[in-house]
């Protein structure tokens, strides 16, 4: 057994020689799939929508400037009704004309933008984790293609036993073809058989290069036939999830949060500090009719009573909003929990299959060793060495598949529970 473990391994060292290409990890493979994938972009754009959407509410501090002016005539005027003897009461002008600027500043606003910014801030975060919940789906994807190309690579190994096995026994044929015990087409069975073995390996190397071509369109990187796809480590599985899709539902009540608050501001009485100063005729003396520069300063107050109307509607669907989410958020655990629950389920049939798997590969090899030295002394025939050959290969392919199928569900169950 441990001759074989060490033919394994050094026809292993001999694939990865020939290959001589670039080593290549799950990890790594994950992070330029991730960076080459074009909803990345999406990240900057929502980080400059933000900062301009913040800046333009920090602005809500800044006094308020209009610049107004109106020209009117009107039907009649203010008049005096008396007369005085050498006095000249002047009248107003029915044509009339006012130009002026007006700086105001909202009291209210200096306690309420504050809110409103939180507002802007938690829904531009929940932009950004939409986008990390989409860009985690490429995970899955991902390690079905990395984990498809081990397969194929531990499967070329194997392949290249089976091969050395097949060419062994043509050369104890041969040694009982020339000692008189066996018939030359008995050679010639098995070496259908390696041609056969040679047509597996080209199958398997144009299906691991389409695997590749799949991976190198998500990565953005050329990957030749000989890049090395490093093997990961074990996992040590978690069942705490920690899914990009929790973070989501959470700041989406966040954002509900920050609604209420802006609905309560939305009906504060409105407070703000004004001055205006113009140019008209008349001014603010109306007993003037010339133009003149005039200035008011003040204090205004309104508070629409209207917004009452709604209020208590519009919180109670916010707060069924929050329901909402809370459902959406129990229902995804529920159904993450369950899909651990199988792959978990699937992970330890696999780690039984396995052990199996040995112990059937360990038997298989000690029958094919017993039938190839057989085959030297014409006790056994190239068929019954075909079947032992075939029957190892068998259970060895089966060992090497419930191996990577083993990594593979560890990693996806990580992937699920978001670990």
């Amino acid at each position: 057994m441990i001759k074989k473990l060490t033919l394994i391994i050094s026809y292993w060292l001999l694939y990865i020689t020939y290959a001589n290409g670039q080593a290549l990890t799950l990890d790594s493979c994950l992070e330029m799939a991730k960076q080459n994938y074009p909803l990345i972009k999406q990240y900057a754009l929502i980080e400059k929508t933000r900062e301009y959407t913040l800046d333009n509410a920090h602005k809500g501090y800044l006094p308020q400037i209009n610049v107004a002016g109106q020209a009117t005539y009107q039907s009649n005027v203010t008049e005096i009704p008396i007369s005085l003897p050498n006095l000249d009461i002047p009248q107003t002008s029915k044509d009339q004309y006012k130009l002026y600027t007006e700086i105001s500043q909202s009291v209210t606003d200096l306690f309420t933008i504050k809110d409103q910014k939180e507002y802007l801030k938690a829904n531009s975060e929940i932009e950004t984790q939409k986008t990390t919940v989409e860009l985690y789906k490429l995970r899955e994807r991902i390690n079905n293609l990395y984990f498809g190309v081990l397969l194929i690579d531990a499967q070329l190994v194997q392949t290249e036993l089976l091969k050395k096995d097949i060419q062994n026994g043509i050369e104890k044929t041969k040694v009982a073809i020339a000692n008189g015990v066996a018939l030359k087409s008995a050679a010639d069975n098995l070496k259908a058989e390696l041609l056969k073995a040679n047509q597996r390996t080209i199958e398997l190397k144009a299906t691991r290069q389409g695997y590749i071509d799949m991976l190198a369109l998500f990565t953005g990187k050329p990957f030749d036939p000989n890049t090395i796809f490093e093997k990961p480590g074990r996992q040590i599985l978690s069942n705490l999830i920690n899914r990009p899709e929790l973070k989501l539902f959470a700041l989406q009540k966040k954002s509900f949060e920050a609604q209420n608050k802006l609905l309560t501001n939305k009906n504060l009485p409105r407070v703000s500090l004004f001055l205006q100063g113009g140019f008209g005729r008349p001014g603010l003396n109306m007993l003037k009719n010339d133009f003149q520069g005039y200035f008011i300063g003040g204090l205004r107050v309104g508070w629409n009573l209207s917004g009452f109307y709604t209020i208590k509607n519009e919180k109670e669907m916010l707060a069924l909003n929050q329901n909402i989410i809370e459902v959406q958020t129990a229902t995804f655990l529920f159904n993450t929990n369950l899909t651990l629950k199988q792959q978990n389920a699937e992970i330890v049939k696999m780690q039984e299959l396995i052990v199996l798997d040995k112990n059937i590969t360990t038997l298989r090899e000690s029958v094919k060793n017993t039938t190839q030295n057989q085959l030297t002394y014409g006790t056994a025939t190239t068929n019954d060495y075909l079947v032992a050959v075939n029957a190892e290969d068998l259970a060895k392919q089966n060992l090497i598949i419930h191996e990577v199928q083993l990594l593979m569900l560890e990693y996806n169950a990580q992937t699920t529970a978001g670990n």
